[in-house]
């Protein structure tokens, strides 16, 4: 997903970036036709098993249109995910049973267009910077923030999901790309969405002993 370099009369020309969601909603296409879409099949039509596609993909499954609590579903696999980057896996490693798992690719598709006024300003500035963030040790930190932010997504708080999904998919963008940028963007986002997390449940709690106490 490089911009290509284009030299016209002397002029050298920038031309624009593919879409980064272009492939999964390919690939989305192919297997809807074909035996329907699995966690498998759409790595392996990516040929890539690296933790930030992962990461991107994942994420993007919590964002399915899912009743309420789902996400105590949707969300294990970027548990394990972020889990494998904390610990310094260099390839991501899937549960054979989580790789069968089937994906709804209508439901795929449209998370996929909810995220893409992101992917869309994201485009824009992508380049390989800051790459110091992807050497072993700051990337298993990284990982242990990200893994944080997947257990915020993973607690079905109300109200709280989509901010965490969001920042695991910038994050992921950020690794596919190698633009520390970004990945430190995702982080913070991550890192708010824990806090908000926490208040949330605070709340919560601070409601239901309310109650309690009125009841008694």
């Amino acid at each position: 997903m490089e911009r290509a370099i284009v030299v016209d009369s002397g002029n050298i020309e920038i031309a624009r970036r593919s879409s980064l969601l272009m492939p999964l909603l390919r690939i989305a296409r192919q297997q809807d036709a074909t035996a329907g879409l699995t966690v498998g099949a759409l790595f392996q039509g990516l040929q890539d098993r690296s933790f930030g596609w992962a990461i991107m993909v994942f994420s993007l499954i919590t964002l399915l249109p899912l009743p309420p609590g789902s996400s105590l579903i949707t969300a294990l696999p970027v548990l394990v995910t972020t889990a494998q980057f904390a610990l310094g896996y260099r390839r991501l490693h899937l549960p054979r049973r989580l790789e069968r798992q089937r994906i709804d690719s209508r439901k795929f598709r449209r998370s996929i267009i909810r995220v893409r006024p992101v992917a869309r300003r994201l485009e824009g500035i992508l380049r390989p910077r800051l790459t110091s963030l992807y050497t072993r040790g700051n990337e298993q930190l990284l990982g242990v923030a990200l893994f944080l932010t997947a257990f915020a997504l993973f607690l079905p708080v109300p109200f709280s999901g989509w901010f965490p999904a969001i920042a695991l998919f910038v994050s992921g963008v950020g690794l596919v790309e190698r633009d520390g940028v970004v990945s430190l963007a995702g982080l913070i986002l991550g890192l708010l969405s824990v806090a908000l997390t926490i208040a949330l449940l605070l709340s919560f709690a601070a409601g239901a002993e309310v109650l309690i106490e009125q009841g008694g």
